[in-house]
């Protein structure tokens, strides 16, 4: 039986992965009074009598946990602290035989953040395919549900009345930048435009693109797309106007499930690509209990929904 430790089980992403996993009778959980979840020495016997420790918590614990850790430990890390660190593994198996290796073979994985997700299944690809050049001035519109923000913002959310969306991060200095633009090796961040609303939970993530600057069009992007996740259990490639007729797509439409659905629109000018997913799903917990899954070498989907 494989002994598992969440380290910040307390937190949104934390909870829901322990909601994932402490039923499941190929795993053990390893506890943690509350009164010892910061104390490092109480965590540091936790990390090291684990098979796998999966960090829920904020960038600077999250290092210290890590440093905590003995070489046997292998490491599921959902904070943003090592994304781009070339000696961890990005956890977006998807992407390539190459990161699916990486995460069987790795001690050290790093979840992919939510926006990054929905950002890098469109984009990574085409870049990929050489249909996107990496110098792309690329534009990404992210409509989420506010439980993306963890606790302190649901708890707004649930106490304050916000009937409009809002845009954050309004200075472009959002921290999911940094791994859109390193694990898709652009030569520049995109124009990143997050956008919170008042519903729970579910991702809308947009990437527009002017086919003049490409080399394809949009029949070429969806082949690429289709071809890139045939095989996968999770994700699905779809015309946009084949699923959504009248023109509608709404940001929760993949609430409640781990799978992602992307979908091609727009016209020969001027295409439009959505990736649509649930945060707490493939934009984390979920992301993270497929990750742990492959490192285990069991079914990836095991567990999720």
């Amino acid at each position: 039986m494989t002994k598992i430790f969440i380290d910040g089980k307390e937190g949104t992403t934390g909870l829901k992965i322990f909601e994932r996993l402490e039923k499941r009778p190929d795993l053990e959980i390893i506890p943690i009074p509350d009164e010892l979840r910061k104390d490092p020495s109480a965590r540091a016997e936790r990390i090291n009598s684990s098979d796998v420790t999966i960090l829920c918590l904020p960038d600077a614990a999250a290092v210290e946990a890590v440093a905590l850790a003995n070489g046997s430990v292998r490491i599921l890390d959902a904070s943003t602290a090592h994304r781009t660190s070339p000696s961890w593994a990005y956890g977006f198996p998807e992407l390539s035989d190459a990161h699916r290796k990486a995460i069987v073979t790795g001690s050290r994985i790093a979840v992919p953040g939510c926006h990054a997700s929905g950002f890098l299944s469109i984009v990574y690809p085409l870049r990929e395919a050489g249909i996107l050049p990496a110098d792309y001035p690329l534009v990404c519109h992210s409509l989420t549900g506010f439980s993306g923000g963890g606790k302190k913002m649901i708890a707004s959310y649930e106490t304050d009345s916000f009937p409009a969306p809002r845009q954050y991060a309004l200075g472009q200095t959002h921290k999911h930048l940094k791994e859109m633009t390193y694990v898709a090796k652009l030569d520049h961040p995109p124009v990143f435009n997050p956008i919170v609303s008042d519903y729970f939970c579910g991702m809308e993530v947009t990437v527009p693109l002017y086919t003049r600057l490409l080399k394809g069009g949009k029949k070429d992007i969806y082949e690429v797309l289709k071809s890139k996740y045939e095989k996968s259990p999770l994700i699905d490639v779809v015309y946009a106007e084949d699923v959504y007729p009248d023109g509608f797509c709404p940001a929760d439409g993949m609430k409640d499930s781990d799978r992602m659905k992307i979908l091609v629109g727009g016209n020969e000018e001027r295409v439009n690509l959505v990736s649509l997913f649930d945060n707490l799903g493939k934009g984390a917990s979920g992301a993270a209990v497929q990750c742990l899954n492959i490192m285990l070498g069991i079914d990836e989907t095991y567990g999720l929904i």
